[in-house]
């Protein structure tokens, strides 16, 4: 089988996307500077897979680094690419921080390997801004972004647009997904912020484990049923197979060498609906306050996954009390085993 380069392969997404990589597979190569991850997480995905990808520690901004990683791995065919900052909130408070590190590990990569490989881009669902319809296809317009973080997508999109137009043996399949929480059945891997979780769901755990305090729901003045704000969850393994599915696409696809889906469950749930999720999926109860809207949120987003699910020939599979639960699991697990 190929073997696939995995930047950010010791993240939240990009280390379940290695697991199931293995499963099918695949070799795996992983770069990451553990800016926003644990060394321990190789370790964990070789508890899990049996196997241990290839490591080589890189900062991705830095030009003359990534140049003589290519050199050194020409045999690499194929790159996922989710080495990236991600916070919203973050971003608008440090916007430098998110377009030189977001930018120049893109632009970095499609230089070194001379554009001339097939590369999955982690997008986001941040590109539609509040869409006028919904659920949202991928032919909605992309709106101005709401915070330097989608700005970023939007714009590496843009990049990756344009060097496809130009340049026909790059192939590009950009996955703009939604809002990934969960962890792996084995509790061996999952979500692990450095410092306070800026995303729902790991707050959640952190707070009902005793990390934290009282969850703070930023709004209940949105135009939505609860008044909460509204986002399409999906499982992060569902999430890491959707990027297995694209690596096989472009393995065999004969059609345009740059295409866009959506990866969500096409559902949408209240941060409220979240919250009491998790109660009922775990038996814990969780202490919140209402807040003030958050700067950079939007109202409401889901996707329509159709397309997806048809030409990926991928869908979601695991539901909210499933999310939950293992994220519940994890945060149980780092109580234990705390890195």
């Amino acid at each position: 089988m190929a073997k696939i380069l995995v930047t950010g392969g010791t993240g939240y997404i990009g280390s379940h996307t290695v697991v199931e990589l293995f499963n099918a597979g695949y070799e795996v190569v992983v770069v990451d500077d553990f800016s926003n991850s644990d060394p321990k997480i190789l370790d964990q995905i070789e508890q899990i897979s049996g196997q241990k990808p290839v490591f080589v520690q890189l900062d991705l901004c830095n030009e003359q680094e990534v140049n003589l990683f290519a050199q050194a791995h020409q045999d690499i065919e194929g790159i996922i690419h989710f080495a990236a900052f991600k916070a919203v909130g973050e971003s608008v408070q440090n916007p430098l921080k998110y377009y030189r590190n977001n930018f120049y590990s893109l632009i970095n990569i499609l230089t070194a390997f001379n554009s001339r490989i097939q590369l999955v881009f982690s997008s986001s669902c941040t590109v539609y801004g509040q869409p006028d319809q919904l659920p949202v296809t991928e032919v909605a317009p992309v709106k101005k972004a709401e915070s330097p973080y989608g700005n970023t997508k939007q714009i590496a999109e843009e990049i990756l647009q344009e060097t496809c137009a130009v340049t026909p043996d790059l192939k590009v399949i950009a996955l703009r997904y939604f809002n990934p929480v969960g962890a792996h059945a084995s509790a061996l891997i999952g979500e692990l912020p450095i410092g306070v979780p800026q995303n729902l769901v790991p707050f959640i755990t952190q707070s009902a484990i005793g990390k934290r305090g009282a969850i703070t729901v930023y709004g209940n003045d949105y135009n939505t049923a609860d008044g909460s704000a509204i986002r399409d969850y999906i499982h992060v393994v569902d999430l890491a197979k959707a990027h297995v599915a694209a690596i096989k696409r472009l393995e065999n696809s004969t059609a345009a060498n740059y295409e866009v889906f959506n990866v969500g469950t096409g559902k949408g749930s209240s941060v409220l609906e979240i919250i009491h999720a998790f109660e009922q999926s775990t038996g814990e109860k969780l202490n919140y306050v209402i807040g003030a809207r958050r700067e950079g949120d939007i109202e409401q987003i889901y996707g329509n996954v159709s397309h997806s699910n048809e030409v990926l020939g991928w869908k979601a599979e695991l539901g909210l009390e499933e999310m939950m639960s293992s994220a519940w699991n994890w945060e149980k697990y780092l109580r234990d085993n705390p890195f």
